[in-house]
């Protein structure tokens, strides 16, 4: 099954029992303490809407989609998720695969939500670059490494980004 393929081919990115690091240190703190949580998951499909929950750093985005990728997924979105409180923001990934063989998978990563940067999977996922544009647009998330990080929906010059909580019209 699918599943199993992608669960052991992930398995050198995360090894049981191993931590998975804190995406997020203020400048000037020291690194919180490590704390133990399964960075795959698998969960209940008529529950979540999906078979895997992939938790992973933003240092290891690429190689968890290209891995992904190498599975026979494609890319059927990516949006964010405003974290005010935690003063982060949270990119979900959702992956599909076209045979019988259903499996849905969501890969999240976090960044810091006041320099919101992460790395472009564009370079895997063509089909990913107009879905990291508008993710960018309505959060304020830069995609290093995009090839046309530039507005889809708002006018050019906006610098507002209308999906963060603490945004006012």
């Amino acid at each position: 099954m699918i599943r199993e393929k992608l669960k052991q081919a992930l398995e050198h990115l995360f090894p049981a029992g191993e931590a998975v690091p804190p995406a997020i240190v203020a400048e000037g703190e020291e690194p919180a303490e490590k704390t133990p949580r399964e960075a795959v998951i698998e969960t209940d499909y008529a529950t979540c809407g999906y078979h895997l929950d992939i938790k992973t750093p933003p240092e290891q985005l690429i190689e968890v989609v290209s891995l992904i990728d190498q599975n026979d997924f494609f890319i059927e979105s990516i949006t964010g998720v405003d974290w005010i409180e935690e003063g982060e923001i949270e990119v979900v990934y959702d992956f599909s695969r076209y045979d019988f063989d259903l499996c849905r998978v969501v890969v999240r990563t976090r960044t810091d939500r006041d320099n919101a940067a992460l790395p472009t999977i564009t370079g895997v996922y063509a089909g990913a670059n107009w879905h990291e544009r508008e993710t960018a647009e309505f959060f304020g998330i830069n995609f290093i490494g995009h090839p046309h990080l530039v507005n889809l929906l708002l006018p050019e010059d906006s610098d507002i980004h209308p999906l963060r909580k603490d945004f006012k019209p």
